[in-house]
């Protein structure tokens, strides 16, 4: 099993409205493409020097080929429209991660 992480910063005027889309938009069209067990919005709990809160967005996945096809045929589209929604208020990461136990 394996966790693709994605860490936002989001500016502090926009995440109440951030928040909200992401748990009714952007996560259910993440999960509704049917490569992910399941996903989880985690605040990130640290001093943040640069303002704004940072968020740990993780979606499980069973096999590299579904986070592959992922990453080809939705990723463009769905990164795009969070870009579009929040351009210049927000900084993010990913990492892929795997669970060993």
């Amino acid at each position: 099993m394996y966790i693709y992480n994605v860490t936002i910063n989001i500016e502090e005027p926009y995440v109440d409205e951030w928040l909200a889309w992401m748990k009714s938009t952007h996560v259910p069209d993440v999960l509704k493409t049917g490569l992910f067990t399941e996903g989880r919005i985690i605040r990130v709990l640290a001093d943040e020097d640069g303002g704004g809160r940072t968020y740990s967005i993780q979606y499980y996945f069973k096999t590299m080929e579904d986070f592959n096809l992922y990453e080809q045929k939705f990723a463009p589209a769905l990164r795009a429209e969070h870009t579009a929604k929040y351009k210049d208020k927000f900084v993010a990461f990913r990492t892929l991660l795997e669970i060993i136990d």
